[in-house]
Parts: structure tokens; C-alpha cells; sequence
């Protein structure tokens, strides 16, 4: 037991002084190759640098293994125990390794710290053999026969001249690769640096590189422009100046910077613009107003800055703003929408700013100028505006002439007919018709255009395409037909009623039937008798219904002819003045009224339409021969002009078509 004890004692103390190795192991300073670099030098090298660097730390080394054999522990056995001669143990107790502690490990600890992964070490370095000083030595080491050895070093040249080849042609195809991607990344910067959203300018966004790219209209003058002889006449003032701005100026007057084109679509704003930059043979720089503001905050002030720095550079020059409206639009104060005016603000700024703007001239179209703000179109900025109403009975003409002069027509054509049977028609519309009337022919493959043809194009636009394949069966054929005749009858027989055109049971559009009414002379205005008529006319074809198949019998048909009556009934209470009981003022804001103004307006409205109704009635019951006359003709033929129809209502028989 006194044994048993005393090695107990000794392991305790065996134990301890190993852990205090360990602990004073731990506490000095560790060393990686990887840290100083060395992660790719052989083990044998770093043994070699090791001896060369720290001299002493090898002398130490060689003064232990001098020493009492005591002081060194080969360990080859299970435990110490079975290792040495009776448990004799000294304090400094130490394993002997084959190299310098911690700063190197076994061959392969330095081979897989490497840094290079081993995929690119194929590539990036090259493995090392063992270092030789010329080729005489290192055909002695491959041991070679003596009569190789030319062709050995012949070979070795060679390959050695390839490599140098190859890698100089690898460096310039690198340094070329370099060049290409720095190019690259600049010329992405480059493009970064010209979009909006750095606030820069516009030029490359969609849609506005014809704002910043002037464009030269030397193909469109006035000559181009038909029917609009006023609006001609006016903007001739601003040609002569961008002409001939001393002619002006020496005076004393000023040109106006801003011109305000109103008036319906279709008339030509556009045309006068390209014209007026035409004729003085100066840039033009066209913008839509929906096209400067974005999602994000501050584009359109800034396209409205560059569009202009971009005119003034090229001054003089002429700006055309289409849609007005949708930049120049009244000033409100919007919660959800707190940075909306600052488009309109800077427009404002660089028409009429602190700045001189000489030499550019703005041109703006509109068709609401009522939702134009009021500092847009004040003097000093908008001074002029140029009203291009519809064209007149001569405008008609001109236009017809001008479209008709670029198709194969008939010489019998005349276009003042076509004129007077196409009142109301936009500039546009007329247009639109020679083109359908060409398209006609085309199908129908005739050598030229014809009156046939063109009247064809103008039913289509008039009362829409037709529709023959659908398919109506009898009854709604029948109620289809009395309801159109009901509508010719009160418009042929009421004094103040338009003209009848055109009655059709044929499908067009949405509709089953169409009545058309065209005036004989432009209108300018209307009379009471008029709209009263008019309202005559819409009831006509419900009265109809009700008079032949009975009030249970009658058909949505009549919706579009009560909105249209009641449309009409509403004016002439509201904005006509034309209502007795109400007097000639106007109620156009509805929540501004009272109730009892409200109820009396729709009691007057009422009125109105039921005794227009009435009138309707009366005037079907009063002929009601003709009434049937003209729906069996309706059912027979499809489709009737106003000769026709006048010739079933006076009892002629129509000739078989």
C-alpha cells in the first residue's frame, strides 16, 4: 500500500508539472507560415531558413540532447510508467521533436496551410524540382546518353522560346481584356451619369429625345395647312419675326414669347405649329406635357430645364408643348401629391422669369384652356391666343381638294357636295374619310375612288362600320324598324328639325338602327326651337314603340334617346337661360345650390322632356299612313337617303335595287 501511494503521489506530481508545461505552452506567442508568407516553401526549406535565421534556438537544442539522459523522454511505450528505469523523473520535462516548436509542423502541415487553391495551382505556379545551374548538370541528373545531348538541349531551347511566347501573347491578351473592361465600366458611368433619376438631363429617356434633338421642318409650311385661314394669318406675324427680328425690335415692340393654340381635336394645332417652324426654317423642339412628370420627385422641373437651356442655345427656335393642359394645369394644394406644382413653376420661371428668354418662341395646344392656370396664361407669357375652330364650308373644301388631289378619283367627283354633306367634320375627319373611301375601292378593286365610295366612308363614320353578319330575327327586326321610321317622321315633319341624312334598320356599331340628321348650313348657334326639336326627335322613337306594340311591348332601345333629350333639357335650364321659371341664370356647379334650387331644376328638366314627349305623340298619331309607309320600306330596302324617304312619303314607288 505504501507503494501503491507513493506512485499515486508521483503520477499527482507527474500530472501537475504537465499541466503547468501545458499552460506555459499556451501562453507563448504562436507563429503560422500562413501569417508570415511561408504557406508554399517545403518543409526542408523552412527547416533550412529556421537554422539560418535563429542560430541560437539550434545550439540549445544541441546542448539538451548533450545533457543527462534524464532530461529527455523517448516515448515508446503504452505509458511512461513502462518507459524508464525506476519512475525518475526531472522538472523540465520535454518530448524531442525532429524540428523547432511552432514553427513548422510534419511535410504536409505546410502543403495544406497554402494559401493557392489547388485548382489554380496548375495555372499560377509551377512546381519546382530541385534547383540546377545549367543544362550540363541537369543532363547528368536525367542521365542522358552522350548522343542526345543536342537534341536535348535543342528541344529545351525551343520549348523554353514557345513559353516565352505563349505567356507574352497571355500578358497581352490580359492587359487588352484590362482595357476593355475599364472601357466598359466608364462607359456604364458615363450612361448612369445622363439618366433622370441623377438629375441630369433627358436625352436618353423614351419619348423625349425629339425635346432635346431639335427637329428641322423645311418639308411643312403653310401651304400644308388648309382651312384654318385666320389662325394662318396670325401666326404670320411670328414667322416674319423669327425671319427678321430687327424689323421688330427697332421700334421698340416685342414679339409675344408664348402663343396659346385652343380648339377642338383634329382642327390642326399641331400642323400650324410644324408650319410656323417651317416657314421661318428654324429648329423645332417638340414635347408632350404628359411626358416631363414621373414617379419621381423633381424630373420634371428638370426636363423643363434642359428643354429650354437645350433652346436658348439654339436660339432663335420655336417650342411646341402638345397637352397643355396635363403640365399647365391649375395650382391646387394636394396633400398626396405635395411636389406637383414645381413642374408648372419652373415653366412659369423660364417663360416669364428673373432670366431673359430671347429668341425662343412657345407654342402651346389645348383642348380645355379652361384647366390652364391662371399665371400660364397671362401676358408676358401666353399673350397670344389663336382659336382653330372646325372648318367652315370653304375649309371643307380646301381640305377635301388637298386629299382627294393625292388619290385616283372619279372627275365627276365634286367636293363641294361632299363638303355639304359633311358639316361638323374636323380637318382630321375629312381626312379620315377620303382614306376609308380609298380603302373602299381598293377592296372593291375599282381603278379609281367614286362618290359611292365616299359616301360609304362617310355612313361609317357617322353612324359606325356595319355589321352584316349578325343575325335578328323578325320581331326584333319589326320593333327596330318602327322605331327608326318614328325618329324620320318627327324629324321630316318638325319645322325646326335638322335634315334627315340617312335612315338604316342595317346594324352599325352598337346599335340596331340609325337615324342620321346632318344640317344643311353650318350653325353657329342654336335657337330654342331648335333644341325643342331636337328633344322631338329623340322621343320619336320610343313614342313609336309604345304607339304599336303597346306601352308593355316597349325596349331598352330608347336609352341612348332619353340621354341625349335629357342632356339637352339640362342645358337649356341650367346654362341656356331658357326655362321661365328659373330666369336666365346659370346653375353649373350643382353642389353650390340649395335643395329647393336642385329640386326645382330637375322639376324643370321634367318638364321639359314630357312635354316634348307629347309632342312626339301627337305628331305620330297625326301620321301615323306614313309612319307604317316608310317602316314596311325600312323592312324592305335596309336603308333609305332623304330623296327616298321623301319619294315613300309623298306615295312614290322606289326603284328595285
Amino acid at each position: 500500500s505504501s507503494a501503491t501511494s507513493v506512485s499515486s503521489a508521483s503520477i499527482q506530481c507527474l500530472q501537475r508539472e504537465v499541466f503547468q508545461e501545458r499552460d506555459a505552452q499556451s501562453n507563448e506567442p504562436m507563429l503560422n507560415l500562413r501569417e508570415l508568407g511561408l504557406s508554399d516553401l517545403r518543409s526542408s526549406q523552412v527547416d533550412e531558413l529556421v537554422n539560418r535565421l535563429l542560430p541560437c534556438l539550434t545550439s540549445v537544442e544541441e546542448t539538451t540532447a548533450q545533457s543527462s539522459q534524464w532530461q529527455i523522454s523517448h516515448v515508446s511505450a503504452q505509458s511512461f510508467f513502462e518507459n524508464k528505469h525506476d519512475l525518475e523523473q526531472r522538472r523540465g520535462f520535454k518530448t524531442l521533436k525532429s524540428r523547432t516548436r511552432r514553427l513548422s509542423g510534419s511535410d504536409r502541415v505546410a502543403e495544406s496551410e497554402s494559401v493557392t487553391p489547388s485548382f489554380m495551382k496548375g495555372l499560377l505556379l509551377r512546381d519546382r524540382g530541385r534547383e540546377v545551374e545549367n543544362l550540363d548538370s541537369l543532363i547528368k541528373t536525367k542521365n542522358i546518353p552522350d548522343a542526345h545531348h543536342d537534341v536535348f538541349k535543342t528541344g529545351f531551347a525551343e520549348g523554353f522560346l514557345k513559353a516565352q511566347a505563349l505567356t507574352q501573347r497571355t500578358n497581352d491578351s490580359l492587359r487588352r481584356t484590362r482595357l476593355v473592361l475599364v472601357f466598359l465600366l466608364l462607359l456604364g458611368l458615363y450612361g448612369l451619369s445622363r439618366t433622370p433619376f441623377l438629375s441630369v438631363r433627358f436625352r436618353t429617356t423614351s419619348g423625349l429625345d425629339a425635346a432635346v434633338d431639335p427637329i428641322h421642318m423645311k418639308n411643312v409650311t403653310f401651304e400644308h395647312v388648309k382651312g384654318v385661314e385666320e389662325a394662318k394669318n396670325e401666326l404670320q406675324e411670328v414667322v416674319e419675326f423669327l425671319k427678321n427680328p430687327q424689323k421688330f425690335t427697332v421700334l421698340g415692340g416685342k414679339l409675344p414669347k408664348g402663343i396659346l393654340l385652343i380648339g377642338p381635336p383634329g382642327n390642326g394645332k399641331t400642323l400650324l405649329a410644324r408650319a410656323v417652324a417651317g416657314e421661318a426654317n428654324v429648329p423645332f423642339y417638340y414635347a408632350s406635357g404628359s411626358e416631363f412628370d414621373e414617379m419621381f420627385v423633381g424630373v420634371g422641373a428638370s426636363r423643363i430645364r434642359n428643354l429650354f437651356r437645350e433652346a436658348k442655345g439654339n436660339a432663335p427656335c420655336v417650342i411646341f408643348i402638345d397637352e397643355l393642359d396635363s403640365v399647365g394645369g391649375k395650382r391646387i394644394e394636394s396633400p398626396m401629391h405635395p411636389y406637383s406644382r414645381q413642374t408648372i413653376n419652373q415653366l412659369l420661371a423660364e417663360m416669364d422669369g428673373f432670366k431673359p428668354n430671347e429668341g425662343v418662341i412657345i407654342i402651346g395646344a389645348t383642348n380645355f384652356p379652361e384647366a390652364l392656370d391662371n399665371a400660364l396664361v397671362r401676358p408676358g407669357r401666353f399673350d397670344m391666343q389663336v382659336t382653330v375652330p372646325r372648318p367652315d364650308i370653304r375649309g371643307r373644301i380646301e381640305i377635301l381638294k388637298w386629299y382627294l388631289d393625292k388619290v385616283k378619283v372619279d372627275p365627276a367627283i365634286d367636293a363641294e357636295i361632299i363638303a355639304r354633306g359633311t358639316v361638323g367634320f374636323s380637318g382630321a375627319e375629312l381626312e379620315n374619310l377620303v382614306n376609308q373611301a380609298a380603302l373602299k375601292a381598293a377592296v372593291d378593286e375599282k381603278d379609281q375612288v367614286t362618290m359611292q365610295d365616299l359616301e360609304f366612308a362617310k355612313d361609317k363614320i357617322i353612324m359606325g362600320p356595319e355589321r352584316r353578319s349578325i343575325e335578328i330575327d323578325e320581331r326584333n327586326r319589326r320593333i327596330t324598324a318602327y322605331h327608326e321610321s318614328g325618329h324620320a317622321i318627327v324629324a321630316y315633319f318638325t319645322k325646326s328639325a335638322m335634315p334627315i341624312n340617312k335612315a338604316t334598320i342595317m346594324p352599325r356599331g352598337p346599335t340596331l338602327g340609325h337615324v342620321s340628321l346632318l344640317p344643311e348650313s353650318d350653325r353657329w348657334s342654336e335657337t330654342r326651337a331648335q333644341l325643342l326639336a331636337q328633344m322631338d326627335v329623340s322621343m320619336g322613337g320610343r313614342v313609336a314603340e309604345e304607339l304599336i306594340f303597346g306601352t308593355e311591348q316597349i325596349t331598352t332601345g330608347a336609352s341612348s334617346d332619353f340621354d341625349s333629350a335629357t342632356k339637352i333639357a339640362k342645358l337649356m335650364v341650367t346654362k341656356f337661360g331658357m326655362s321661365e321659371k328659373l330666369g336666365v341664370m346659370t346653375y353649373t356647379e350643382s353642389e353650390r345650390t340649395s335643395p329647393d334650387t336642385q329640386c326645382a331644376i330637375e322639376q324643370e328638366i321634367r318638364i321639359l322632356l314630357r312635354e316634348s314627349y307629347e309632342r312626339a305623340r301627337q305628331l305620330l298619331k297625326t301620321h301615323a299612313k306614313e309612319h307604317k309607309t316608310l317602316a314596311e320600306a325600312l323592312l324592305q330596302y335596309e336603308t333609305l337617303d332623304f330623296k327616298e324617304i321623301q319619294m315613300v312619303l309623298e306615295g312614290k314607288r322606289l326603284e328595285l335595287r
